[in-house]
């Protein structure tokens, strides 16, 4: 059996960690361009542009809620259209610098808006204005968001809507 020497094994070594250097920051720069554009598409109020960032059986998680809704299709009707809906002025601001992982992006945020139009649950609009901030984990696979999880004061919301003391 031959052993490489330890000046080969280094040269191996420098080369591979070089082009995962090289990659990673084209990769944390492809996350981030979905991210830019998944949020983007919120603030034009495209319910189907931005499901269109999901991949079809993408998952979208709300710990407020704790059930997740599996599906592009599913992510789009039951998550980002009832939101666009409740609020069509809703506005989606990601804040500060997001933490990026191989396959991972995390950031924190802001929304905002006024609740002139009905949930998907059936609750009138209170005609309330909201604000609220949040955190949003996302993992991605072949360019597409494969998870979304979303963190927020939920109790807070509420009570700016009126709909818990």
């Amino acid at each position: 059996m031959r052993t490489l020497g330890h000046s080969r094994f280094l040269v191996i070594a420098w080369s591979i960690a070089a082009l995962l250097l090289v990659h990673r920051p084209a990769l944390a720069a492809d996350m981030m361009a979905v991210v830019d554009a998944y949020v983007a598409a919120w603030n034009e109020h495209d319910a189907a542009k931005a499901a269109a960032f999901f991949a079809d059986d993408g998952e979208y998680y709300d710990a407020s809620v704790g059930t997740p809704v599996k599906g592009r299709a599913e992510a789009q009707a039951k998550v980002i259209q009832a939101f666009i809906t409740a609020a069509p002025d809703c506005v989606w601001t990601r804040e500060g610098e997001a933490i990026l992982g191989t396959d991972a992006v995390a950031f924190q945020w802001t929304f905002g808006g006024t609740n002139t139009g009905p949930w998907s649950d059936g609750t009138a609009a209170t005609g309330k204005p909201f604000k609220f901030s949040g955190a949003t984990l996302m993992r991605f696979k072949d360019g597409k968001i494969v998870w979304q999880g979303d963190y927020y004061d939920a109790y807070g919301f509420y009570k700016q809507l009126g709909l818990a003391q």
